[in-house]
């Protein structure tokens, strides 16, 4: 299967095993993200004990397996309002764009996750763009963590004064039997630009877990990668395998991140790692090119399809998780 999209899977599998039946999943499993990575929109990811299985969908929240969530939220990332260059000098436009789809699905989502860089350059006029544009989402409410551009030159005073939730910013909740947890990784960042969670956040996240049933589906977001997808870009975060060890224990562990504006996906164990694509504009894949920022050659294609969101659904008293990637063209 030859893959020319820019999207990219890894698979790691730490832990050995001679069961056949566990090597065969482990197989499918790397075949169905190798595929994955190039599919596009309109594939339900159903997730099962932490394995990716695929199912076509008719349209945007219309396949079979979605109809019978008990809960369903939407996650946008990257809409950099404020940006003016190419090849996107209208952000604004596309982040509209983003909750046209959000407000067509046939099932009015729960909620919305925003996944940061909800502005270039942290000025209050364009968090107060952003919030606007917010308001038209028909959602009962949106819940937000912070990029690097959110947090320019005041150390995050105005998006926490804004959108933050509890004295240190990052906070879970409990939401249709899943357990929530919004991580903070770009306040202190290190070398080559990698984020950071820190000693408080993880003694925090501890305790966060530790009542916690091994058997409750988890979602975490945060705005970096929660595993070092390209250290020389600074895409990861350079204490994050302390979370993970904390997260092994579940059986089902999904990880939300933004950032890097496009399609990765990692497996490990029983923790999927995914990355979303932006509202704003893509960044070329991790390695090709000098280095990150606005991809200007489009090789022919359409902004409309670098850019998308992604939709999240949930079987209450199951650990599926389905995961549709909508691209805007």
């Amino acid at each position: 299967m030859d893959n020319t999209d820019s999207n990219h899977t890894n698979v790691r599998d730490d832990q050995s095993t001679t069961d056949s039946t566990r090597a065969d999943t482990t197989v499918q499993r790397r075949q169905f993200l190798k595929c994955m990575a190039w599919a596009g929109a309109g594939t339900l990811w159903l997730m099962k004990g932490g394995v990716l299985h695929a199912e076509t969908l008719d349209a945007l929240g219309g396949g079979a397996s979605a109809r019978d969530a008990s809960f369903s939220f939407v996650q946008i990332s990257d809409s950099h309002i404020g940006f003016s260059k190419e090849p996107n000098p209208d952000p604004v436009a596309t982040l509209k764009q983003a909750i046209d789809k959000i407000n067509a699905q046939q099932r009015a989502p729960d909620f919305v996750i925003h996944t940061g860089d909800l502005t270039h350059l942290s000025k209050p006029e364009q968090f107060d763009t952003l919030a606007e544009v917010m308001k038209s989402a028909r959602t009962k409410q949106a819940l937000y963590v912070p990029g690097e551009h959110d947090v320019i030159g005041d150390n995050g005073t105005e998006f926490f004064r804004r959108f933050g939730t509890g004295n240190a910013g990052w906070y879970s909740y409990d939401y249709g039997g899943a357990h929530f947890v919004a991580l903070i990784n770009v306040l202190n960042l290190q070398a080559g630009g990698l984020g950071r969670l820190g000693a408080d956040q993880l003694a925090w996240l501890k305790k966060d877990l530790a009542s916690l049933s091994a058997s409750t589906p988890i979602v975490v977001f945060a705005h970096m990668p929660l595993w070092n997808l390209y250290q020389q870009w600074g895409w990861g975060t350079d204490d994050s395998a302390q979370a993970i060890e904390l997260l092994k224990r579940f059986g089902s562990v999904s990880v939300l991140n933004g950032h890097i504006h496009q399609i990765q996906q990692q497996v490990e164990g029983n923790i999927t790692f995914h990355t979303a694509r932006s509202t704003a504009y893509p960044q070329p894949a991790p390695g090709v090119g000098p280095g990150p920022g606005p991809l200007k050659d489009l090789a022919g294609r359409p902004l409309a399809s670098y850019l998308g969101i992604r939709s999240v659904r949930h079987v209450r008293g199951k650990h599926d998780l389905a995961i549709t990637e909508e691209a805007f063209g």
